[in-house]
């Protein structure tokens, strides 16, 4: 029975699991996920619609050296290696180009990702476009 048990709870936390990606890919707000390497971990359906690189085109690349602006960079650096340092960052206003060149500006809500036992693992940025 303790078997059954540990089934219907490890699927159960799998079907949350699959409902919260689920909620995150179709999230009508562009959102994206780096690790403590600034990777990009986590790259929604709207950030690809706004920014127009497939989640395939920016898993495993640098966030900051491939889609920020070169005179963007250090901020936005900043606000990562602050999420990183446990101090989340609520309402910055993050300037975005697209692949096309297209200029967008999302406002950005940057907070600390973090494992089961509380180790800081990366950052989720939650934007919106305020164009």
């Amino acid at each position: 029975q303790d078997i059954t048990r540990i089934r219907e709870i490890t699927n159960e936390q799998q079907r949350n699991a699959e409902d919260l990606a689920r909620l995150v890919d179709h999230a009508n707000a562009p959102i994206f996920g780096v690790d403590t390497n600034g990777m990009v971990t986590e790259w929604n359906r709207k950030a690809a619609d706004m920014l127009g690189f497939t989640k395939e085109e920016t898993i495993g690349k640098a966030f900051v050296q491939n889609f920020i602006q070169p005179e963007d960079r250090p901020s936005v650096d900043e606000v990562l290696q602050r999420a990183l340092a446990g101090i989340e960052t609520a309402n910055y206003t993050l300037p975005v180009a697209s692949k096309l060149g297209n200029r967008y500006t999302v406002l950005l809500n940057a907070t600390t990702r973090r494992d089961c036992k509380g180790k800081i693992i990366g950052v989720v940025g939650v934007g919106q476009d305020i164009s």
